[in-house]
């Protein structure tokens, strides 16, 4: 990879297919370099990781509950006793809503993604055909250089068989 990249040919490719599944090298720093590009080239990013997420399309496109870590303390009350249920708007409607005007779009950008079943996998593969300002990029693993590709050719073959 050059020193100086421009980010263009990721930024085609991502318009393209409007997913991309991402293999960044272990140290770091290029993610970065990238979503500055992207940013630079009108796109809104939003960094999270797949950890912990849940319900993928749940947490991405409709209202959710979360519960705060209870810390060992249970509640007063005749509630549960792992704490109150609070309800979070979607991240995906929620973002597209404060888009400044001239925005391109928004650009999810998922950190460990390859804990993500095939069938999350899936879901943010059609992500941005539901919401067309959305697109979506997944770090899918490790390697030398930053190399990216359509998010469907990262799902496992025995999935894409079925």
């Amino acid at each position: 990879m050059a020193l100086i990249t421009t980010g263009n040919g990721l930024i085609r490719d991502l318009e393209k297919f409007g997913s991309l599944g991402v293999f960044v090298p272990l140290e770091g720093g290029f993610e970065g370099r990238y979503r500055r590009r992207l940013r630079a080239a009108g796109y809104t990013t939003v960094q999270f990781t797949a950890r912990g997420l849940g319900d993928v399309a749940a947490y991405l496109t409709g209202v959710h509950g979360v519960r705060p870590p209870h810390l060992g303390k249970k509640s007063t009350g005749s509630g549960a006793a792992v704490g109150e249920v609070y309800y979070l708007p979607p991240i995906v409607s929620y973002q597209l809503a404060q888009l400044p005007p001239k925005s391109k779009g928004l650009v999810l950008w998922i950190i460990e993604g390859h804990i993500l079943s095939d069938q999350e996998v899936e879901f943010l593969t059609n992500l941005p055909s539901l919401e067309p300002k959305v697109k979506v990029v997944v770090e899918r693993g490790g390697d030398r250089t930053f190399r990216w590709q359509p998010l469907t050719a990262t799902l496992s073959a025995t999935y894409q068989a079925v």
